[in-house]
């Protein structure tokens, strides 16, 4: 694909080389050391050299460095690039939306053609998104999706209601009896990821709420909606507030914390938890295993995190959704590649966003537990079994 702006700028050079020599061939004050432009100075720019305009093809923008997950995005980006002929910038918001634009205006200004984007909060990331494609960018949602906006081209991610449906089904398969305390925990309201992860979880707890095997023990909102198998959005916002974790493991050990001390006998003994993600996951068992009231739980995760996958080996963790990076790395750039060569790339599916119907390309998403551990993340290839211990 040829890059653009390349022929403006090149006329703009043209010209600007003729004011030069307007500008000797003007000078009256005798000194005519100027008049010739010398043969060292000139400036001159190789059509097929990127570097020559000092541009970029692909910037991408990722939401924190404050978890292992994005911090593993990053170093996968670098590795799916390093063959590759195109140049890219990786930069990071830090949890600020302020950031991730002023992000994606610094990797405008230095002429990228694609944006890969994890935004930090869904919907203000339309500004960003917005301030690409008004420069005719091809936006590219990553992992979260970009909402009410119509700026956002594609959207590469894992199946998040799967995701989700996964993580409530392992707890239907692992608990025994009626009557089992269910403590509900989601990401954050911003990301509209964590709306997808509870409408997949909340869609295969919810007959399993209606018929007493759970009884809903954190959440005056769910209770009231426990005989509703769909929510909708606002429904759904309702919940979320009342046991949202904003994807702090400090705020989720606050939240596990309060739920436990208002929480009486009956909603302790062997519990069920649904925790959004691995980091939360681990501050949650932490705080219901120092309550001696608990007996026993299962709690979810997922993202595959290397301390969580030594919680689940040795038992202080039940279970993660894997969600090769790897894969979704790979997708991400094969699209920006796709793109950047005048190809359309393929989709697998659609979301909406608000705006528009975002295509999307989905990836596959695998639930890792003690007896799966090694098949699926030491023997794939993804961690080494010398990163952990107590493994045979």
């Amino acid at each position: 694909m040829v890059k653009k702006n390349k022929t403006l700028w090149l006329l703009g050079l043209v010209a600007l080389f003729a004011l030069m020599l307007v500008g000797c061939a003007n000078n009256t004050d005798g000194d005519d050391s100027n008049t010739d432009l010398d043969e060292s100075e000139e400036v001159t720019a190789d059509p097929g050299d990127e570097s020559s305009e000092g541009g970029l093809d692909v910037g991408i923008v990722l939401p924190t460095r404050d978890e292992p997950r994005w911090v593993q995005d990053e170093q996968r980006f670098k590795d799916a690039l390093a063959d590759s002929d195109y140049t890219t910038e990786i930069l990071f918001s830090q949890g600020s939306s302020a950031n991730e634009l002023q992000n994606v205006q610094t990797l405008v200004s230095k002429g990228i053609d694609v944006l890969i984007i994890s935004p930090h909060d869904g919907d203000a990331a339309g500004a960003a998104a917005e301030a690409a494609a008004a420069e005719g960018i091809t936006v590219i949602a990553y992992d979260r999706l970009i909402t009410n906006s119509d700026a956002v081209d594609y959207y590469v991610t894992f199946d998040s209601v799967a995701v989700g449906a996964a993580q409530g089904q392992y707890l239907i398969d692992n608990v025994e009896g009626t009557g089992i305390p269910l403590y509900l925990y989601a990401g954050a309201a911003s990301d509209n990821n964590a709306f997808l992860f509870f409408e997949g979880a909340w869609s295969v707890l919810q007959p399993k709420i209606a018929d007493g095997t759970f009884v809903i023990a954190n959440s005056s909102e769910a209770e009231a909606l426990a005989d509703s198998p769909e929510l909708s959005r606002d429904e759904m916002g309702r919940i979320l507030g009342q046991i949202t974790t904003n994807w702090d493991p400090n705020e989720a050990i606050n939240k596990a914390q309060t739920h436990l001390t208002a929480a009486g006998d009956e909603l302790k003994g062997d519990v069920a938890i649904l925790a959004p993600n691995d980091g939360t996951a681990r501050s949650i068992a932490d705080t219901f295993a120092t309550d001696s009231d608990v007996t026993s739980f299962v709690i979810t995760g997922q993202d595959a995190e290397m301390a969580s996958i030594q919680y689940i080996i040795d038992g202080k963790q039940s279970m993660t959704v894997f969600k090769d990076v790897r894969r979704l790395v790979e997708d991400a750039m094969g699209m920006a590649v796709t793109i950047l060569d005048g190809d359309t790339p393929e989709t697998t599916g659609s979301y909406d966003n608000g705006a528009k119907d975002v295509e999307a390309m989905q990836s596959e998403v695998i639930v890792v537990d003690q007896a799966n551990v090694q098949a699926e993340l030491i023997d794939s290839g993804y961690y080494e079994a010398s990163d952990f211990t107590g493994l045979e």
